[in-house]
């Protein structure tokens, strides 16, 4: 299975250069179909497409990087949709507190500098607690 995903990937290179991506070209680098694709968008809520004036969805890169998350979550894991959802929101609550962190060691000095980053570990815990009820 992961040699016809390198091979899709490999057939389709997704360009730094372009911002935008038509859902055809989408299914075609992805392999994924183009109603599954607008499935997923009214599923996982963070696959935003840009609907121009001209109602085409336009994605963009940061957008394919979540469809093919959720491709390898749903067809390599075997993740179901709801656990999939779950798994998502779960990495991008711990990215942001990621971003926090690092914010907090750029704006802090000593003392105040540790007890800001006790806070975010702490937020990290109660993060993690959450996950496990």
């Amino acid at each position: 299975m992961n040699r016809l995903l390198e091979k899709k990937e490999e057939e389709y290179p997704v360009s730094q250069d372009r911002l935008y991506y038509r859902i055809g070209e989408v299914s075609r680098i992805t392999g994924i179909k183009p109603h599954v694709l607008r499935y997923w968008e009214s599923e996982f809520k963070v696959i935003k497409p840009h609907k121009g004036g001209s109602l085409q969805r336009l994605y963009r890169k940061k957008d394919l990087d979540l469809i093919f998350k959720i491709k390898r979550l749903l067809y390599e894991e075997g993740f179901t949709i709801s656990g999939a959802k779950k798994k998502i929101r779960d990495l991008e609550r711990a990215e942001h507190n990621r971003v926090r962190l690092r914010l907090v060691e750029k704006r802090t000095n000593g003392k105040e500098r540790e007890r800001e980053l006790l806070i975010a570990i702490r937020e990290e815990l109660k993060g993690i607690r959450r996950l496990l009820e």
